[in-house]
């Protein structure tokens, strides 16, 4: 594919476009000049396409590399909880043991609360976002060629890092959101859920103050509250993304001559070696916050006076 890309933007703006399904209004023209007679759901030919099908349309490669990944953790790691031996444990047994006991002791550190999902979510959490990110040190046109080559479209958008979509971590981070909200309000009940909105940071214990106080409260907690889910998914697409932004800089030196092919390869190992770091750090950031949050969904303002 970089070799069909008229420029060096062209092929860019290639690999960071997404395989995209959605609908299309009759009477539109596509990019091949064809005019749809009636309303579509097809798969967008141009990135223009994918923008004009709007909130609705889906990441057909995000979508398939995340649920893909996904199945492929919980298959290895049933397959070594069901194979588990005392006696003769293999290697990735004993691996799958390290993790599992590493995040384990982490969040008995982290959620000083009673909740048997938050370890299992936690590890969820670590080793899917881990497997998404490790995508990124796969060479960027090895899979999107090989894509290409199966489905005979030389043109095809195919991204394999599906953190680098801000759909994704967005997604994930609103689903650790909706958990927060519904542990806030099982464990502190509706009432105690709306106090913590209206009647923190600032409390004066005068009722008559505090009405007062509501509307600057509810702001700054409001504020705070939806900050969370945001900061949480744009943190991890945000380095995702300039991390294969780079990759992608990177393989478009390969094609300058010969000294640009041996100075590309070392800029690459030396690039994917860090970067072997920031894919765990970001799925270790991702996983922490997660259950600080869930930590926080439990604390009760009652308990901590208890304590006292």
């Amino acid at each position: 594919m970089a070799g069909e890309a008229q420029t060096a933007t062209g092929y860019i703006q290639h690999h960071l476009q997404n395989m995209t399904y959605g609908k299309l209004p009759a009477g539109y023209t596509r990019a091949d000049g064809s005019v749809l007679s009636e309303s579509s759901w097809t798969m967008a030919h141009s990135s223009q396409e994918a923008a004009d099908m709007g909130f609705w349309a889906l990441h057909v490669d995000t979508l398939g590399w995340s649920i893909g990944l996904g199945l492929i953790f919980c298959f290895l790691f049933a397959r070594a909880a069901k194979k588990a031996t005392v006696d003769r444990p293999t290697g990735f047994q004993s691996f799958v043991e390290l993790v599992t006991d590493f995040i384990d002791k982490l969040v008995k550190e982290t959620f000083p609360h009673r909740n048997t999902m938050v370890a299992p979510m936690a590890l969820t959490i670590f080793v899917w976002v881990f497997l998404m990110n490790l995508m990124d040190l796969v060479p960027v046109d090895w899979l999107p060629m090989a894509a290409a080559k199966i489905s005979g479209n030389d043109h095809l958008f195919f991204k394999v890092v599906p953190t680098t979509d801000p759909n994704a971590t967005l997604g994930m981070a609103l689903a650790v959101f909706a958990l927060m909200i519904f542990f806030s309000i099982r464990e502190k009940g509706a009432l105690g859920f709306l106090k913590e909105l209206t009647l923190h940071p600032f409390h004066t214990g005068k009722w008559f103050f505090d009405v007062l106080l509501i509307p600057m409260n509810f702001l700054l907690e409001a504020v705070s509250l939806v900050a969370k889910p945001i900061s949480l998914g744009l943190r991890l697409f945000g380095n995702l993304y300039a991390g294969e932004m780079i990759f992608i800089l990177i393989a478009i030196v390969f094609g300058v001559g010969v000294f640009g092919f041996i100075g590309a390869g070392l800029l690459h190992m030396g690039w994917a070696i860090f970067h072997v770091l920031i894919i765990i750090l970001q799925a270790f950031v991702f996983m922490v916050l997660s259950t600080v949050y869930m930590a926080m969904a439990h604390h009760r303002d009652d308990e901590h006076e208890h304590d006292q």
